[in-house]
C-alpha cells in the first residue's frame, strides 16, 4: 500500500512538472516567428513563383515537340462520272503527325528573358529576406515591452509592500496619539490605490504578452517568456559617425540590394523590347501520315476489290517536312516603340525607386543612432534620479516613522521615486531596443 502511495505521488509530481507551461526565450521567439508566420510563408511561395520563371525561360531556349491523332468521319454521297450515278460515299479515316519546332534567332529575347528571370528570384529572395528583418525587430520589441511590463508590475508590488508598512506604522502612531486619525484614512486609501496600480500593470503585461503570442501566432493561454539580465553598457557604435553605419547599411540591407537588382532587370527589360525591333528564325520539322478505309483497289462500280492494309497505308501515306520561317518586322504600327518608351521610362522609374530607398535607409539610420545616444542619456539621467530619490525616500520614511512628518508629505516622496523608477526601467528598455536597431543596420545579427 505504501509502495503504491509513494508511486501515485510521483506520477503527479511527473505529470506536474511535464504541465509546467515552458517559457519562451528570444531567440526561440523569433526562430517560431520565421518558420511559421503566414506572411513569409506567403513570401517563400512568390520565391518558388519566381525560381518556376527561370525554368520556364530556359524551356523556351528548348526544340518544342507535339504529337497528333485524328479520327474523321464523313457521310453521304457523290456523283461519280465512271458508272454515271450518285454512290454511297461514307469514309472513315485516321491521320497521325509529329510536329517540331525550334526558335533559332529572336534578338537574344530568350537568353535576356532567362537573365532577367535569374534577376527577379535574386530580388524576391531578398524581398523575403527584408520581410523576416521585420518581423524579427518586431518580436525583439514585443518581446523588451513584456520584460519592461513585467519590471513594472514589480514596482507596483513592491508599492503595497511599503503601504502594508505604512499603514501598520500609522496605526501604530495613530494610536499612541501623535498622528491624526485622518492620517490613517489616507494611508488606506494610498494602499487602495496601490492595489489599482498592480491590477492595472498586471493587465498591461497580460495584453502585451498577447501582442508577443500574436505576432508568433500561438495560442496566449499560458504564454510566457524568459526573463533576461540586461547590462547597459554604451555601445562602440554611438561613437561611429552616422555615414559609416549607413555605408554598411547599404552594403547589407536587402531592401537596397533588391532595389538595385530592380534596376538591373529593367536595363534588361529595355534589351527585351528592342528584340522585336529584329528579324527572328525558326526552325519546323515535322512526320505525318494518313488513312482511309476505302482507299484500294475498285471496280467500274467503285467498289473496293482490293483494299490496303492499314500499316501498308501508314507508311506509304508516310510525309516528312523541314523548314526555315524568317520573319522579318516592317512595320509594327508603332508598338515596338511604345514598348521600348515604356522599358526606358521603367529604367527611370526604378533608378528614382533605388534612390528613394537609400533616402529612406539614410534616414532610417540617422534617426536611430539619435534615438540611441538620446535614451543612453535619459537612462543616465533616470539612473542618477533613483539614487537621489531612493535617499529621498529613505529620510522621508524615517521622519514618518519617527511621526516627524505628515502622510501627504510622505506619499509624494514615494510618488517621485516610484516615478523615476517606472522613468528608468523605461528608458533602460528604449536603449537596448535603439542600440539592437542601430546594432541591425550595421550589419549585426538581431538575435545571435
Amino acid at each position: 500500500m505504501k509502495i503504491r502511495f509513494s508511486l501515485l505521488i510521483a506520477f503527479f509530481i511527473i505529470t506536474a512538472s511535464f504541465s509546467q507551461e515552458k517559457k519562451w526565450t528570444l531567440k526561440e521567439c523569433v526562430n517560431h516567428a520565421l518558420e511559421h508566420n503566414l506572411s513569409v510563408k506567403r513570401a517563400s511561395y512568390t520565391t518558388d513563383l519566381r525560381k518556376e520563371d527561370i525554368t520556364s525561360a530556359k524551356g523556351n531556349m528548348l526544340p518544342g515537340v507535339s504529337a497528333s491523332a485524328s479520327q474523321n468521319f464523313s457521310f453521304g454521297s457523290g456523283f461519280d462520272a465512271a458508272s454515271n450515278s450518285r454512290v454511297a460515299n461514307d469514309r472513315r479515316s485516321n491521320s497521325f503527325g509529329l510536329n517540331a519546332s525550334m526558335n533559332l534567332f529572336n534578338g537574344f529575347s530568350n537568353k535576356n528573358n532567362i537573365k532577367q528571370s535569374k534577376v527577379s528570384y535574386e530580388a524576391s529572395q531578398l524581398d523575403l529576406e527584408k520581410m523576416k528583418n521585420d518581423i524579427s525587430l518586431n518580436i525583439v520589441n514585443s518581446y523588451l515591452n513584456v520584460l519592461f511590463n513585467k519590471e513594472n508590475l514589480k514596482i507596483a508590488e513592491a508599492q503595497i509592500i511599503i503601504s502594508n508598512q505604512q499603514l501598520e506604522r500609522t496605526k501604530e502612531l495613530v494610536d499612541a496619539g501623535v498622528q491624526p486619525y485622518g492620517n490613517l484614512l489616507e494611508v488606506e486609501a494610498t494602499k487602495v490605490n496601490d492595489e489599482n496600480s498592480v491590477v492595472t500593470a498586471e493587465n498591461n503585461l497580460a495584453l502585451s504578452l498577447l501582442d508577443l503570442s500574436q505576432l508568433l501566432q500561438i495560442p496566449n493561454q499560458d504564454f510566457d517568456i524568459e526573463e533576461i539580465s540586461i547590462n547597459i553598457n554604451s555601445v562602440a557604435l554611438l561613437y561611429n559617425n552616422t555615414e559609416e553605419i549607413f555605408s554598411k547599411a547599404v552594403a547589407n540591407q536587402p531592401e537596397v540590394k533588391s532595389a538595385e537588382l530592380a534596376y538591373q532587370n529593367s536595363i534588361t527589360g529595355i534589351k527585351i523590347a528592342k528584340a522585336d525591333y529584329l528579324p527572328s528564325l525558326s526552325l519546323n520539322a515535322g512526320i505525318n501520315t494518313v488513312y482511309n478505309h476505302r482507299q484500294g483497289i475498285k471496280d467500274s462500280k467503285n467498289s473496293p476489290v482490293f483494299q490496303f492494309p492499314f500499316s501498308d497505308q501508314l507508311d506509304n501515306n508516310l510525309g516528312e517536312f523541314v523548314g526555315l520561317n524568317l520573319s522579318i518586322p516592317i512595320f509594327s504600327r508603332g508598338q515596338v516603340k511604345a514598348n521600348v518608351n515604356r522599358a526606358k521610362i521603367n529604367q527611370e522609374i526604378s533608378q528614382v525607386n533605388l534612390d528613394d530607398t537609400k533616402r529612406a535607409l539614410r534616414e532610417s539610420v540617422e534617426r536611430a543612432y539619435i534615438n540611441a545616444t538620446a535614451t543612453l542619456k535619459a537612462y543616465e539621467a533616470a539612473e542618477k534620479s533613483v539614487k537621489a530619490q531612493e535617499q529621498s525616500f529613505t529620510f522621508a520614511q524615517e521622519r514618518y516613522n519617527l511621526g516627524a512628518t505628515n502622510s501627504f508629505d510622505f506619499e509624494q516622496v514615494r510618488n517621485r521615486l516610484v516615478n523615476a523608477q517606472s522613468s528608468l526601467v523605461r528608458a533602460k528598455y528604449n536603449y537596448v531596443f535603439r542600440t539592437k536597431l542601430l546594432e541591425f543596420y550595421y550589419g549585426i545579427p538581431i538575435v545571435k
